[in-house]
C-alpha cells in the first residue's frame, strides 16, 4: 500500500475519534438545548444532522480500524479489500441545514466532511494504484505456472 502507511492510518483515527466524542457531546448538548423550541421542524432538522455526521464519522472510524487492523497483521490483504471499503458518496450536509447550526456545531459538520474525503481520497488512491497491476500473488502464481508449464 503505497499511499497510505500505518503513521497516516494512526494519526487519522486519533483524529476522527476525537472528533466523533466531539461531535456526541456538541449534538447532546444542542438536542438539550433545543427542548423548548417552539419550531419541530428545527429540531428534526438538528436531529437528522447529528445522525448524518456521527454516521460518517463512524463509517471514517470504521475504515481507519480495518486498515489498523491490517497493519497489525489481523487482517489479509484480501479481507480488507473485501470488507474495509469506504461508503462512496456519503451525503453532504445541506447548506441550509448548516446554516441553521451554531457556528460551532457548523464546524464540526464541516470537519466531518473534510476527514471523509480525505479518506476517501487515500481508498481510491490505494484501490486505484493496486488495479493498475497485478497482485504480488498473481505474479508469483503466473510465474509458477509458467515453471510447471516448461518443466512438463
Amino acid at each position: 500500500m503505497p499511499s497510505i502507511n500505518p503513521r497516516i492510518v494512526e494519526t487519522l483515527y486519533v483524529h476522527a475519534l476525537a472528533l466523533a466524542d466531539e461531535v456526541r457531546e456538541r449534538f447532546e448538548r444542542l438536542r438539550r438545548e433545543a427542548v423548548g423550541e417552539p419550531d419541530e421542524l428545527m429540531r428534526v432538522q438538528f436531529s437528522c444532522e447529528a445522525l448524518r455526521t456521527t454516521t460518517r464519522v463512524m463509517h471514517c472510524l470504521a475504515w481507519l480500524l480495518n486498515h489498523r487492523a491490517y497493519f497489525a497483521g489481523e487482517l489479509t490483504e484480501l479481507q480488507l479489500r473485501r470488507h474495509g471499503r469506504l461508503i462512496a458518496h456519503f451525503p453532504r450536509s445541506e447548506p441550509d441545514a448548516i446554516a441553521a447550526l451554531p457556528a460551532d456545531v457548523a464546524d464540526l459538520v464541516r470537519e466531518s466532511e473534510r476527514i471523509y474525503e480525505r479518506i476517501q481520497r487515500l481508498e481510491n488512491a490505494w484501490r486505484g494504484e493496486t488495479a493498475q497491476g497485478p497482485s504480488a500473488i498473481s505474479r508469483l502464481r503466473d510465474r509458477l505456472a509458467s515453471a510447471m508449464r516448461e518443466a512438463g
